[in-house]
């Protein structure tokens, strides 16, 4: 398929597709079907990027990366998620991903240079904690009940959090706490940055979970117990920080569609493979029109996915919020690629529920997706509140109502 790509966002896809075909999916298929990937592996993946000259695209030149524009760097995200380690080798793997967009947008001169070059360069983790356990925030942030009150010169935090990527390994916590009880939900929180070895900083457990894959990435619960952090670890505005958690969403939403995108299409590009060597009933199951009739929708459904995150990034580098299209390519892309990675695996059978293949980790991975970045039901509420938003109602006038007889001319009666 084409796409409307500039002619650099083509050149660093290619780049980004050469680096896959010649080093990360041959690494990929050389260790056994489940391993965890190693520091060491890790090290010479991003070396290789960088030799690729495709490390680190969407961050500034100025901090590390490589200063390409939003909409330009989104096709390197594609070919990255075509392997759980592509993404890890390019330094455009979440959490990480979002936290450095969050750092550029939001951070001072000295957090970028404490947290934002060292994340960029891959010397440190971090996690953002926004989401709560029961009775606390989920996909309703506004129920927010960890707080940070002023102390001093200090901020002192207490709450719990859970489902923090990456919390276990985490260097630094992005922490969302509430700041002022007074305000609107929405107005009165603030981020801040915690040292995870900060006094009173507990990391309670990995919480077990579905996938993880050979990047076996954890969730962490975390206890947030009288921690002092200083008056310069507030990250951007105070009590705005609900509005830098949407700018640092809506383009990891994105850059997620884009990972997800690029794993089904690896996964149709396997079940294709296997079903034109796998031969039952008299004929290869590529020649089985019922097969390929779901291949053809699956193809079709994905493109449609990728034309409209292109769509909602275009509006993104444009300067809008883009909100809404953002959102239906949320829960849009979440639902297409899932579906493409179960057919994957359905159609190479045993195949594709081993480990030979990564279709299995595929899978695992997928399903989190509708629910990680907001849930499909709070997606679908955005979209549907815009689409009642301007209802015009004078295209009922020709409705009959009850005590109201239709009379229009020229009808005979």
């Amino acid at each position: 398929m084409r796409y409307d790509d500039s002619e650099q966002a083509q050149e660093l896809a290619q780049r980004a597709h050469d680096l896959m075909e010649e080093v990360v999916l041959p690494m990929e298929r050389e260790r056994p079907g489940g391993m965890a990937v190693s520091s060491g592996t890790v090290t010479k993946l991003r070396e290789a990027a960088r030799e690729y000259d495709v490390y680190a695209p969407q961050i500034s030149e100025a901090h590390g990366g490589m200063g390409v524009d939003f909409r330009d760097a989104l096709p390197v995200f594609e070919e990255a998620g075509r392997s759980l380690l592509g993404a890890t080798a390019m330094r455009v793997d979440a959490p990480d991903e979002g936290n450095m967009h969050l750092l550029e947008l939001a951070g001072n001169d000295l957090q970028k240079e404490q947290y934002l070059e060292p994340l960029v360069a891959g010397d440190i983790k971090s996690g953002f904690s926004m989401t709560e356990p029961m009775q606390g925030a989920g996909s309703d942030p506004k129920m927010i009940r960890t707080t940070a009150e002023k102390d001093g010169d200090d901020w002192v935090i207490d709450g719990h959090k859970w489902w923090t990527t990456q919390g276990v390994e985490a260097d630094v916590l992005f922490v969302l706490a509430r700041t002022n009880e007074d305000a609107h939900p929405y107005e009165g929180c603030s981020i801040f940055i915690v040292p995870a070895d900060a006094d009173g900083v507990d990391i309670v457990r990995n919480v077990p979970h579905m996938g993880g894959g050979s990047r076996s990435e954890s969730h962490a619960e975390i206890v947030y117990d009288d921690v002092r952090v200083p008056e310069e670890h507030l990250l951007g505005e105070l009590d705005r920080g609900f509005v830098h958690a949407q700018e640092r969403l809506g383009p990891a939403r994105l850059t997620h569609c884009m990972r997800f995108s690029g794993m089904a299409q690896r996964s149709l590009d396997i079940a294709k493979a296997y079903m034109s060597e796998r031969e039952g009933f008299d004929s290869t199951l590529s020649d089985k029109q019922a097969m390929r009739h779901r291949i053809a929708d699956a193809e079709t459904r994905l493109h449609v996915a990728r034309t409209a995150i292109r769509d909602a990034a275009d509006r993104i580098s444009a300067g809008e919020e883009a909100r809404v299209p953002v959102s239906m390519c949320k829960v849009f892309t979440a639902n297409v690629t899932q579906d493409a990675i179960d057919l994957a695996v359905q159609c190479c059978g045993a195949n594709g529920i081993g480990k030979d293949l990564p279709l299995s980790d595929f899978y695992e991975s997928v399903r989190q997706f509708r629910i990680v970045d907001g849930a499909d039901e709070v997606h679908r509420r955005v979209i549907a509140r815009h689409a009642f938003d301007d209802v015009d109602e004078a295209e009922l006038e020709p409705v009959t109502r009850f005590g109201q007889p239709t009379r229009r001319s020229g009808d005979g009666h």
